[in-house]
């Protein structure tokens, strides 16, 4: 990996997300039982050999950044750079994070080409050879250098990773197509009326020259400062050699509730979505996670070793710190830390917020359950 700059765009909000992404950033949404989402890109860069990723962010960032400091920069070999405010968090004592931060002297960032511009001294600085551009919202396990040594063979001015999926879903995201010779022929952003199956997985490799020369001819352009809408069309439009490199298994862009629940069911199928053992660990990794397949009052569910439950769980992801009451009945539900559904109440289809209580009542639908702070 050697010559690669790897930068993580983590500006959600997460205002699809409804009340998961309420008080607090979308990246630190709980996943899989274990883990939040920014960690499967962070995990997957440490993974495949990086031993820095630069995080781009703008939106409540010093709370993005506390949490990775502490969460990540303990990792040996591995640590994620703060751009601007690096220094300051390399010189706060150890397990702490620092008191103040410089002054923000750059405008606000519009989208995620401007996310590049603004920080370019640290994204272009020492001169890399390829810009791996990774989303904090996205689920997946995948080791990064097939797919450089690929970029690097084709002499590729930018590749972009995609996935087939079901067309009714392709509106959702960006359509890719390729000729015979896996060379992008067309790129739409959400298209109305899907003509392939085929979608952008939103992580790619640019040649940093090239993504730097785009970046400098759209900024004086009435453009969206997308990556997505601005910058691939116009490498496609420009001539440039830009080719796929397929994403082999899972792969989810987590952004809305629906998905939310969707992907944790995955995680429950046989094979699962993503084994056990692949899921990152930040969410107090000092519990032990176990898949139960057949146990008193617990069936085919993720659930952490201080599970305290006296009722019955079925086809659920558990984190830790979770309790279900005598009687209780907990099925195709997400239960999130410190969660507690109380003696006899049912629940289906559900997730139970942080700290929530359910009651003795139903909560169902492929809905946020009510939660009782």
């Amino acid at each position: 990996m050697n010559g690669v700059r790897a930068v993580l765009l983590a500006g959600g909000r997460g205002e699809r997300m409804g009340p998961l992404g309420v008080g607090r950033l979308k990246p630190l949404i709980p996943f899989g039982g274990a883990s939040r989402l920014i960690d499967f890109s962070l995990r997957n860069a440490c993974d495949s050999g990086l031993d820095e990723v630069l995080l781009l962010s703008q939106y409540e960032e010093r709370m993005l950044m506390d949490d990775l400091h502490r969460v990540w920069n303990r990792t040996p070999g591995f640590r994620v750079h703060f751009g601007p405010y690096d220094e300051a968090y390399r010189s706060a004592p150890p397990g702490t994070v620092p008191g103040a931060l410089p002054e923000r002297t750059w405008p606000a960032e519009r989208g995620t080409a401007d996310a590049l511009i603004s920080k370019e001294r640290w994204v272009f600085g020492g001169a890399p050879r390829d810009v791996l551009v990774l989303h904090a919202d996205h689920v997946y396990r995948f080791d990064y250098r097939d797919m450089l040594r690929e970029h690097r063979a084709s002499k590729a001015a930018l590749t972009v990773a995609y996935q087939r999926i079901e067309r009714r879903f392709v509106h959702l995201f960006g359509m890719v197509e390729f000729d015979d010779a896996g060379r992008l022929t067309a790129f739409v952003e959400k298209p109305a009326e899907p003509t392939s199956d085929l979608v952008f997985a939103a992580f790619c490799l640019f040649d940093a020259g090239v993504l730097r020369r785009y970046l400098e001819q759209l900024a004086g352009t009435a453009w969206q400062h997308d990556i997505s809408r601005d910058v691939i069309p116009a490498m496609l439009a420009g001539g440039e050699l830009i080719r796929g490199h397929r994403v082999p298994g899972y792969w989810e862009d987590i952004g809305t509730v629906d998905r939310y629940h969707l992907a944790h069911r995955s995680l429950l199928r046989q094979p699962p979505s993503i084994p056990l053992a692949d899921l990152p660990a930040t969410v107090r990794p000092e519990v032990a996670r176990r898949m139960v397949d057949e146990a008193p009052g617990i069936r085919r569910s993720l659930v952490p070793a201080d599970l305290v439950n006296h009722g019955q769980i079925t086809h659920s992801v558990v984190y830790p710190g979770a309790r279900v009451g005598a009687g209780a009945v907990v099925h195709d539900s997400v239960l999130l830390p410190g969660a507690a559904v109380a003696a006899g109440a049912r629940i289906d289809g559900a997730i139970v917020l942080e700290d929530g209580t359910v009651a003795q009542c139903a909560a169902g639908g492929n809905a946020v359950a009510e939660a009782h702070r």
